[in-house]
């Protein structure tokens, strides 16, 4: 009976349900490529930022040829070139959606932000580098929740999380440290040190809302072990350890269940083990190293 309250790991979704994602993936990308398209041609420009990743690496073409052979370029002939080995890694590595709606998102932001004007905001530097991050992580955290990706190095990054199991994050950071070292040459390296500002708080922004790939250690106190574990499965395709024990104050006997899960499964998961066991006792605690195998949902 309890296995009808939560849905299967690879179970095929209804039509309906389908659409309904379809529609999600699509509104959450176009309103991420605006956002992105609409902070080039604002922060980004008025403080010469360089974001990090492809994007930055664009710009940064972009402004050489403009500076040093008086050749003027569209964003656009600098930016989607860079992307072709990561969209060819998409393609053959990762989900058909996931890749398609990414690729969506590339080309619409790159083709708005040739079509946008110029829009300053603000000429606080400050100001600029703070909410210019705030906006470009929240729109790529908008992306990444639809179910797709800003496109650039984020291809990259995810392929090398999910089939090598290694964290692309230092070699990220090594790219933008050459990458801001090159501005700052050339640029001068007041922009690359307000690009590191810009930086940082797109990634703070990003790991706040976007947590996918971080997990999260459940210890549950349960008389139903059996019915919470089932949900545990299903719900989340990871096993679960059981201990058997004695409370102290009455002697009754315990169980406690042993599980790691992703971040974003806790919310769901909470609501289904209490349905098969109100009183159910769960800590949760962050996780920050696991070594061993880990069962982690493929890109649709």
């Amino acid at each position: 009976m309890f296995e009808k309250k939560a849905k299967r790991i690879g179970e095929e979704p209804t039509r309906k349900e389908s659409i309904r994602s379809y529609v999600i993936c699509f509104l959450g990308c176009t309103l991420a490529s605006f956002a992105m398209a609409f902070n080039m041609k604002s922060f980004v420009a008025e403080g010469g930022l360089f974001p990090g990743s492809l994007a930055g690496a664009a710009l940064l073409i972009q402004r050489l040829l403009q500076k040093y052979a008086g050749v003027s370029i569209a964003y656009s002939l600098a930016y989607l070139p860079l992307n072709i080995v990561p969209i060819y890694i998409g393609i053959k590595y990762l989900g058909k959606k996931f890749t398609v709606f990414s690729i969506y998102v590339t080309i619409l932001t790159s083709t708005l932000t040739d079509l946008f004007p110029l829009i300053p905001i603000t000429s606080d530097e400050i100001l600029v580098c703070i909410f210019g991050g705030i906006i470009q992580g929240g729109a790529v955290a908008s992306a990444l929740l639809a179910g797709a990706s800003a496109g650039g190095t984020d291809f990259i990054s995810i392929y090398l999380s999910e089939k090598k199991g290694i964290d692309a994050f230092d070699y990220i950071f090594a790219g933008n440290i050459v990458l801001l070292f090159i501005a700052g040459l050339f640029f001068g390296w007041d922009k690359a040190l307000y690009s590191i500002i810009f930086q940082y708080a797109q990634t703070q922004i990003i790991h706040a809302l976007y947590q996918r790939y971080t997990k999260r250690t459940m210890i549950i106190i349960t008389e139903h072990p059996e019915a919470v574990y089932t949900q545990i499965r299903l719900f989340t395709n990871h096993d679960a350890t059981l201990f058997n024990g004695e409370g102290l104050y009455k002697g009754m006997r315990k169980h406690m269940i042993y599980s790691v899960v992703d971040t974003d499964e806790v919310d769901m998961l909470l609501k289904l083990i209490h349905e098969v066991d109100p009183h159910a006792f769960i800590n949760i605690m962050k996780t920050d190293t696991l070594s061993g195998r880990f069962y982690s949902r493929r890109k649709s």
